[in-house]
């Protein structure tokens, strides 16, 4: 009976510790997403710098989309810049928690990176919860005006200093230009954010901005626009902004079928625009309440009323939506893909 009894105890013992577990875990397998959210803090982790259109349409979703998340967190916006935001994005799809309170702005053409095999993207694309995006509209490769440079074609006689973050789209642009039309852009890399890059046209130490939405410059830098300080050289989407209607698209300017093709797959991140992102694992109830709140935002009186008032343009794209376009990105064709990396010179 004594041996009995010993051998009964550790067994009860566990019983009531496994009882104990469970009484503990229970309540936080079943958490509703209002009671995770309410009173947690969640940020929103921006890749490009202070004052250029990722920011500041960054900084006016955070501004309200706590009030269309269950539990109506408080939201905090920070950034976080290096690599044309590859360290925000990275650190998002590496080290930040995977339980819905991170959100990264990373620049649109990073599904288009991980499809050209840039081996500095340690993510993948098609992992990451992609919450939305409210603005897609064209980017535009402009001059500065005491370049004298008023056309692109132009600029296959004369040779302009090109601004850019990095091995992005505000580089690519006049890289493939020069691949497949000629020109001559000497592409100077390394700008903190946009920010920067038009201080450094402004005191001529740039000549060109290699990449910049129309919306952002239109806010950002209305003044520029109104005075004709800006030449508009080309602009980069899939089709022609209704008050640019002169600009030429870039995939209009080769002759090259193969060019056109791979042209037209640079400039198919132009819809991806200002995207959000949640980590991988991240719970899909989550997901699914972050989207609705993106989506929610969108229509939200006090939100539209501040974008008309900052004379923020306003086209939203859904998450699903974005999920479906960085797939079909990511899974282009190895000759549209081949053609477009030895125009930018990747290997």
């Amino acid at each position: 009976m004594r041996v009995s009894a010993l051998l009964q105890r550790p067994i009860r013992n566990l019983a009531v510790a496994s009882l104990a577990v469970t009484s503990v875990c229970a309540p936080a397998a079943a958490q509703s997403v209002e009671d995770f959210y309410k009173g947690n803090t969640v940020e929103i982790v921006i890749g490009l710098s202070a004052g250029g259109g990722y920011d500041v349409y960054s900084r006016m979703v955070a501004r309200h989309l706590a009030g269309h998340i269950p539990g109506r967190p408080t939201i905090v916006a920070r950034n976080m810049t290096g690599g044309g935001s590859r360290v925000a994005a990275n650190y998002g799809y590496n080290v930040a928690r995977k339980d819905g309170t991170t959100l990264v702005v990373p620049d649109q053409s990073l599904p288009l990176q991980q499809a050209l095999g840039d081996p500095t993207v340690k993510f993948d694309s098609n992992r990451l919860n992609w919450i939305g995006n409210p603005i897609a509209d064209n980017n535009i490769l402009s001059a500065w005006h005491t370049t004298g440079v008023t056309r692109w074609e132009q600029t296959r006689e004369k040779v302009l200093s090109l601004g850019a973050t990095g091995p992005n789209t505000s580089a690519w642009y006049g890289m493939a230009m020069n691949a497949m039309v000629g020109t001559k852009f000497k592409i100077i890399m390394g700008y903190p954010g946009g920010n920067e890059i038009n201080l450094a046209m402004e005191k001529g130490e740039i000549d060109v901005r290699g990449s910049n939405s129309w919306s952002s410059w239109k806010v950002t830098r209305p003044q520029w626009i109104a005075d004709k300080k800006l030449n508009v050289l080309v602009q980069i989407g899939l089709s022609r902004a209704p008050d640019l209607p002169d600009a030429p698209l870039l995939m209009e300017l080769p002759t090259n079928p193969d060019d056109k093709a791979a042209l037209r797959l640079l400039s198919a991140p132009t819809t991806i625009g200002r995207p959000i992102f949640a980590p991988p694992g991240v719970p899909a109830e989550r997901i699914a309440a972050l989207r609705a709140a993106f989506d929610a935002t969108m229509k939200d009186p006090a939100f539209i009323a501040e974008a008309q008032r900052s004379k923020l343009d306003l086209q939203p794209v859904s998450g699903a939506e974005l999920q479906k376009i960085v797939a079909e990105i990511v899974a282009t064709t190895p000759k549209v893909v081949q053609r477009l990396k030895t125009a930018l010179d990747i290997k």
